[in-house]
C-alpha cells in the first residue's frame, strides 16, 4: 500500500520507512511536522497515514488534530496514529462511526508482526487499538453502576480483544476457548451494553469503542 508517515523523531521515523519498505510497501512521504503533513497528503493522498499525536511546534496534539482534519476531508484514507501514552480525551474523536482507524503506543512498534498486522487491519477498514488503550478505557468505566459493570470477567476479556480489532477467531485462540463460546460472549456483551448488531463486524466494535470512551 502507499503510507505517508509523520513523525518528529528521524530515527523513528526513518525506521518505520526502511521497515515498511522492505514489507514491499511504497512510502510516499515521511514528514516532521502536523503542517507538512497536511500539506503533502494534499498533493499526493496515500491509502494509509501514520501519524504521532504530539508533534512541533508545541508538541501537545498537533498530530491528532491533522489526523482528524484528514478523516473529515478524506475518508478514504485510513489512520494509525502513533503515541507515547495512553491519551484517553482524544480516542473518541477518532471513532466517527468508520473503521480505517488505529491507536498504539509506540512501544509497540518493537514487536514487528504486531506492528505490520495492526496496518493490514487499519489498512483494510478494520480498527487496531493498543491493548493499553483498551485497558485503561474499560477500568475508567467499570464500575458497578454503569453497563460496564454488569459484565463478567471474562467478558470483559472479550470486549478488549474485539476492540482491539481481533476476530472472534483470533479471540478464541487468545483465551484458549471455542468459537462458539466467543460468540456467545459477543453476544452478551452486546445485549448487556445495549448495543445493537449492526451490519457489519467492525461498526460493533467502533460501537463499542464509542461507548467506552463516553464522558
Amino acid at each position: 500500500m502507499r503510507i505517508t508517515i509523520a513523525e518528529d523523531s528521524t530515527l523513528l521515523r526513518e525506521g518505520i520507512a526502511q521497515l515498511l519498505t522492505a514489507e514491499g510497501h511504497t512510502i510516499v512521504d515521511a514528514v516532521g511536522t502536523a503542517d507538512d503533513l497536511r500539506r503533502v497528503v494534499a498533493v499526493d493522498p496515500p491509502d494509509l497515514v501514520i501519524v504521532d499525536v504530539r508533534m512541533p511546534p508545541d508538541y501537545v496534539d498537533e498530530g491528532i488534530h491533522a489526523a482528524l482534519q484528514i478523516r473529515a476531508e478524506r475518508g478514504e484514507i485510513a489512520v494509525l496514529v502513533l503515541s507515547q501514552y495512553v491519551e484517553r480525551r482524544h480516542t473518541g474523536k477518532l471513532l466517527d462511526g468508520r473503521g480505517g482507524v488505529g491507536y498504539l503506543l509506540k512501544d509497540r512498534i518493537s514487536d514487528i508482526a504486531g506492528f505490520l498486522d495492526a496496518i493490514e487491519r487499519v489498512s483494510a477498514g478494520g480498527t487496531a487499538f493498543d491493548p493499553e488503550v483498551i485497558r485503561q478505557l474499560i477500568s475508567a468505566k467499570n464500575a458497578p453502576d454503569t453497563r460496564l459493570g454488569h459484565l463478567t470477567e471474562r467478558e470483559l476479556e472479550v470486549l478488549s480483544l474485539i476492540a482491539q480489532g481481533h476476530s472472534n477467531t483470533s479471540v478464541a485462540g487468545q483465551l484458549f476457548i471455542s468459537q462458539s463460546a466467543v460468540e456467545k460472549h459477543v453476544n452478551a456483551i452486546f445485549t448487556k451494553l445495549r448495543l445493537p448488531a449492526g451490519t457489519s463486524y467492525n461498526r460493533r466494535v467502533i460501537a463499542v469503542l464509542k461507548y467506552l470512551d463516553e464522558r
